[in-house]
């Protein structure tokens, strides 16, 4: 808490956080980059529900439309799939997606002959670019428990449909009309007809959730072996700086390999592989701040005072260097999403079929000198922006957190 003064003005105590806040709302930069992390870690967040392909990891694969140029717009007739419906509400399919009900077929044009469809299909070439699809196949699946006809064949929802509600043949035209859908990808397609878009938020989800669990298992260990050697020092001290050279001592991309060949390749193992590298640089800076504080005068009042070593290391020492970790925090953000997409390049990091960018550069690096090295550039840029924005707002925090210097 303190006061401070500006021009003719008197401000109440504050908070150091509070003044810290309001030094980081006057900066430009800072807010700008805020609004962008903001924008990146809702979108990751909705996921799904904003995703042109909805489908589990955005894995629906149309090889009819592989490699389209961004902005490319298609037809797709809309085949009922033989399978029910599996219901999920908007929670359950923001996290996991919704499996799609229709198989999509790419069409240039189509027209109706009597009870069928037919269309002329996308990027095929003539004999093998006609094909009829019956109305009542189109519209609805294969029905459980179907009788069979005599000659043996199960007997489609149509016979079902035709015989037993007698539906109109303009009124199944009609609603086939309203299965072809147009579609817009606004990034191009990849090499397997998956759009590109969809690919790129999902992947923004993995990066930031590495980022996130990996750093807060480096801050839960860093903080809390930092904070005890530099406090205690002697015996304590010279065991967990000891520890801490020899994992310092590791390159850190074979560490994390190491511990992943131990974890298993997947998801939640590579949070942990890496959040287990990450702790060593925060526990050396707060090892080295509370070295500074242990023998300051409130550090010594609140021993006078009783309080227990525990007590004065977490409550009354970590809140002073709470600037320092944030800083430290942030860069080690940034290092985690380049240690993730490093992983997923090599292939021991996050599996297929979930979308990484790293696994997407992977995929598609071979394009660069070819005519579609967007494919490659684009979560390569996303990588690029999304590590600088985490460095640059980490020097952001580290001038706001600076509340020593008077305010004029």
């Amino acid at each position: 808490m303190r006061l401070f003064f500006q021009g003719k003005k008197k401000y109440e105590a504050q908070s150091l956080q509070a003044i810290a806040w309001r030094k980081f709302r006057k900066n430009r930069q800072g807010m700008v980059l805020l609004c962008f992390l903001v924008t990146v870690t809702i979108m990751a967040v909705l996921g799904y529900l904003i995703t042109p392909d909805s489908t589990p990891h955005a894995n629906e694969q149309i090889l009819e439309v592989r490699l389209l140029k961004p902005l490319s717009k298609v037809s797709f007739l809309q085949i009922a799939k033989n399978h029910p419906e599996e219901k999920r509400n908007s929670l359950q399919k923001m996290l996991f997606g919704q499996p799609g009900t229709s198989i999509s077929i790419p069409v240039s044009s189509c027209f109706f002959s009597a009870d069928s469809v037919v269309v002329t299909l996308f990027n095929e070439s003539p004999p093998y670019n006609i094909a009829r699809y019956n109305l009542a196949d189109v519209l609805y699946p294969l029905k459980e428990g179907v009788p069979v006809l005599s000659d043996g064949k199960n007997c489609t929802f149509q016979d079902i449909h035709n015989n037993v509600y007698h539906v109109p043949v303009a009124e199944l035209q009609a609603r086939v009309k309203q299965c072809i859908k147009n579609k817009t990808y606004y990034l191009g397609t990849d090499r397997y007809g998956r759009d590109v878009l969809s690919q790129l938020i999902i992947g923004a989800r993995v990066s930031l959730s590495v980022g996130f669990v990996s750093v807060f298992i480096a801050l839960v260990i860093g903080v809390f072996l930092g904070a005890i050697s530099g406090y205690f020092r002697g015996i304590v001290d010279d065991v967990i700086m000891w520890f801490i050279n020899v994992v310092w001592s590791i390159p850190t991309l074979l560490l994390v390999i190491a511990i992943s060949f131990v974890l298993g390749t997947g998801f939640w193992q590579i949070f942990i592989a890496i959040g287990l590298t990450m702790w060593v640089d925060i526990a050396r800076v707060v090892r080295g701040q509370v070295i500074s504080l242990r023998e300051k005068e409130f550090v010594e009042s609140s021993k006078a005072l009783g309080f227990g070593k525990l007590t004065i290391i977490f409550k009354h020492i970590l809140p002073n260097i709470t600037g320092t970790i944030i800083v430290v925090a942030t860069a080690n953000f940034a290092s985690a999403i380049l240690t993730e997409a490093s992983l997923s390049f090599l292939g021991i990091g996050v599996q297929p079929p979930m979308p990484s960018w790293g696994t997407m550069i992977k995929e598609n690096y071979g394009y660069i000198i070819l005519d579609y090295a967007y494919l490659a550039v684009v979560p390569g840029f996303a990588i690029m922006t999304l590590v600088l924005c985490f460095m640059l707002i980490g020097n952001v925090f580290r001038d706001v957190m600076d509340v020593k210097e008077s305010e004029s």
